[in-house]
């Protein structure tokens, strides 16, 4: 019997890469001289070897993933949680912090409500804790609580409100930033309602608010409708409420701005 043919490996390295570029292997093809020098010089075996290169593909498949989300998101600045200032907000607590930052809430649906005065780090948790579940892997949105009605509203009118409603129900995550700062229109409460209610159970949401949820009914206008969205909102959900001093106002205390200014305006009225 004649000896079985073994199978030759490609004849030439510019073979390699296209193949790469076809699986869409792109990290391992731009840097493949550099890693298999790395391999030999650290005398990797072939297993160890397929493993550092699967990492750097990896690495870079996740960096562009995140990236992409970050920009689908449409955060209004970049905000983390190393950056939130828990000193000066004794009231928010950090484990439970961090605990919502692993973003289990957002695998099982849950809401979250960031409730407080103005400027005490509401939208700033927001955005930190959005960025969070977009690097676990979660589609994420951030939207103006008036933005979203008045988008809403258009499309109501133009006959469009399936599609827009579509829209806002597929990301996992929806954050509606300041809810309460500005009275919604009866129409609008409803239409905020049919949106609660195609992501209950199916998507979370994390909402901030300078209005408790006992002062809803007057935020949208119909103490019925607020009933209805609080019972969907608060069905699984984690409350925060923040009390304490504003950033902003902080900064202009240690600056001495805001006492000037109170100088400046009792001199003027008088």
């Amino acid at each position: 019997m004649s000896a079985a043919k073994k199978t030759k490996p490609p004849e030439a390295i510019g073979e390699l890469e296209p193949m790469l570029t076809r699986l869409k292997l792109t990290a391992i093809r731009d840097q493949l001289d550099t890693l298999l020098d790395q391999a030999g010089r650290a005398e990797l075996n072939l297993r160890e070897a397929l493993t550092m290169l699967c990492t750097a593909e990896v690495a870079r498949k996740d960096e562009r993933r995140i990236q992409m989300g970050m920009s689908i998101a449409k955060f209004p600045y970049v905000r983390t949680l190393e950056g939130f200032e828990y000193d000066a907000q004794p009231s928010v607590d950090p484990k439970q912090i961090r605990e919502l930052a692993l973003s289990r809430w957002v695998a099982n649906g849950d809401s979250v409500l960031l409730l407080g005065p103005p400027g005490v780090g509401k939208t700033h948790l927001a955005v930190a804790l959005g960025r969070e579940a977009i690097v676990r892997g979660y589609s994420t949105l951030f939207v103006p609580a008036t933005g979203l009605v008045t988008q809403l509203a258009r499309a109501h009118t133009e006959g469009r409100l399936e599609e827009k409603l579509l829209h806002f129900t597929k990301p996992k995550l929806l954050i509606v930033d300041e809810l309460g700062y500005l009275p919604f229109e009866a129409n609008a409460a409803h239409l905020f309602f049919q949106l609660v209610s195609r992501r209950y159970e199916r998507g979370s949401m994390l909402v901030t608010s300078n209005r408790s949820v006992a002062e809803w009914g007057g935020v949208f206008g119909d103490a019925v409708v607020a009933t209805a969205i609080l019972d969907r909102l608060l069905h699984h959900s984690h409350v925060i409420t923040i009390r304490g001093d504003s950033y902003r106002l902080r900064t202009k205390r240690r600056a001495g701005l805001v006492n000037q200014a109170s100088a400046t305006t009792a001199t003027v009225a008088n």
